[in-house]
């Protein structure tokens, strides 16, 4: 079962609708589906929520330390609730797939992200599950920190909360622990391949009229050991 939800980002009004609190955008929305109320909890340092589940009480998380202090609000509440690492989920921003992809994984490293980065060190271990939300990437290493903190374009921005609302329409599964289901309605599905197309026929060859010659040239004998 998953206990605490947990969605990265930035406090404060200059970064609420900015491409790297996607994770607050997540669970604001997950919180509305579950009925739960987020309120500061200093203790936690960050917004929280408790809701009931029929799986029992699930926890969420809006870390306000900043994303790169993110894992000092998770791992208080966590150790609070004795929550293991197994039991978390983070939903974060990904620049690895384009906006309206997403992939839940469970464990791995945290790739550059900052506030995964914190998390690790905090709870003392990678094996928590993600749910990654595309948000796409600038093309340019340098440009990556500007980008994360502006809006994204209306188009994407929409793309993103679709991404949002098909997978908290999930979050029975998820807290249920039942992440191969989740899975499978979640990432993209490959076309299925249809069956291999056959070459067409190839053209019977014209009839030679007759009386004409259908055979190859001779070639002229050698005049090998001639003078």
């Amino acid at each position: 079962m998953i206990k605490l939800l947990v969605g990265l980002g930035n406090p404060g009004p200059e970064y609420e609708h900015t491409r790297h609190n996607a994770g607050f955008w997540w669970v604001d929305a997950a919180a509305r589906r579950l009925g739960a109320r987020l309120a500061a909890e200093r203790a936690f340092f960050g917004l929280a929520g408790r809701a009931g589940h029929a799986e029992g009480p699930v926890w969420l998380l809006e870390p306000q330390t900043y994303m790169n202090l993110s894992g000092k609000a998770v791992a208080a509440l966590a150790r609070f609730y004795k929550i293991t690492p197994q039991e978390v989920l983070v939903v974060h921003d990904e620049l690895d797939l384009p906006p309206g992809q997403m992939r839940l994984k469970f464990g791995g490293g945290h790739a550059g992200h900052n506030g995964l980065r914190d998390i690790h060190a905090q709870l003392g271990s990678p094996d928590y599950w993600r749910l990654r939300l595309g948000i796409g990437h600038p093309g340019v290493k340098a440009e990556v920190a500007n980008y994360v903190l502006r809006k994204p374009p209306a188009d994407e921005r929409e793309a993103i909360e679709h991404a949002v609302e098909q997978s908290v329409a999930q979050l029975d599964l998820l807290v249920a622990g039942r992440m191969e289901q989740a899975m499978m309605k979640l990432h993209p599905r490959l076309p299925a391949a249809g069956p291999a197309l056959k070459p067409p026929p190839s053209a019977p060859a014209p009839d030679a009229p007759s009386g004409a010659r259908t055979s190859a040239p001779v070639a002229p004998a050698s005049r090998r050991g001639a003078d």
